[in-house]
């Protein structure tokens, strides 16, 4: 289809990976879809014969990303929209998480994220332009009980991501850092690994069931119309939050770290540095 852009977006059978291949295929854009698990997209496939490429992948695997990325070429001569969506949530207190919890969650959370910039930078460098949309969380500005490993991955990504749109800039390339609110996307059941719960943590962990309530968010596809104006603009922000609730509450938590800085500051200047 001529004109039509190509989408690389990993994550892509659930949630907001879903969402935003449903809206770019609706959109007549071309997409390759990469997840571990292709078959709920199935239905697209059949609906986009000629639109749609799904790659299974684990993006934890560093030779399996770049390969996949080949393919992505491949299949339609270019990439323009990049998606870095694949993640899932380790649940559980830091002292509580084991280290192959912990290595396996940032394998794909961060790392993942990573292994797929590597490899379709040089792609984008060649054609002289492209976007790279890493997907962060609203959260990822500070660390939050039982959820502390999914903000460090997020924060790690906001920080290299940062680093990577200073980089890339000069090739034509776009990077945003997208920091997500809550969505319905079933983060928190089929994409949630669970750490063997310590009975020392239960009243901890009972307030923050409250403090969460049992709404699990808007559905992912109202989201996506955003994203497909952010993938349109000519000179797109180098950070996003997107969700006005979350917006509100980033704020928030800003001003109240401003605040505790200079409650504070009085000791901070007593150190030269």
């Amino acid at each position: 289809m001529p004109g039509a852009r190509v989408w690389f977006i990993t994550g892509a059978s659930r949630g907001l990976g879903r969402a935003f291949t449903e809206a770019a295929l609706s959109a007549g854009e071309r997409v390759v879809a990469a997840a571990r698990d292709v078959e709920p997209l199935a239905g697209s496939a059949e609906k986009y014969p000629d639109e749609l490429v799904r790659l299974p992948l684990d993006v934890s695997d560093r030779r399996a990303v770049f390969e996949a990325v080949e393919q992505a070429v491949a299949a339609f001569g270019r990439l323009d929209v990049v998606v870095n969506n694949a993640g899932g949530l380790l649940y559980g207190m830091v002292e509580e998480a084991t280290e192959e919890q912990i290595r396996d969650h940032l394998d794909v959370n961060f790392f993942g994220a990573v292994w797929v910039a590597q490899a379709v930078i040089p792609h984008l460098r060649a054609q002289g332009s492209g976007r790279v949309l890493q997907i962060t969380s609203m959260g990822a500005g500070g660390g939050m009980a039982s959820v502390g490993f999914y903000g460090a991955g997020k924060a790690a990504l906001d920080s290299v991501s940062e680093a990577l749109a200073m980089e890339v800039e000069q090739f034509g390339i776009k990077v945003t850092v997208v920091q997500m609110g809550g969505y319905a996307t079933g983060l928190f059941t089929a994409g949630t690994t669970t750490t063997a719960l310590d009975p020392a943590y239960d009243t901890l962990r009972a307030r923050l069931a409250e403090m969460w309530g049992e709404d699990a968010g808007p559905d992912p596809s109202t989201a996506a119309p955003a994203v497909m104006e952010l993938a349109a603009l000519p000179d797109p922000p180098r950070r996003l939050i997107l969700g006005g609730r979350s917006f509100d509450l980033v704020q928030e938590m800003s001003r109240a770290r401003a605040e505790q800085y200079r409650d504070w500051e009085s000791l901070s200047r007593m150190a030269p540095g």
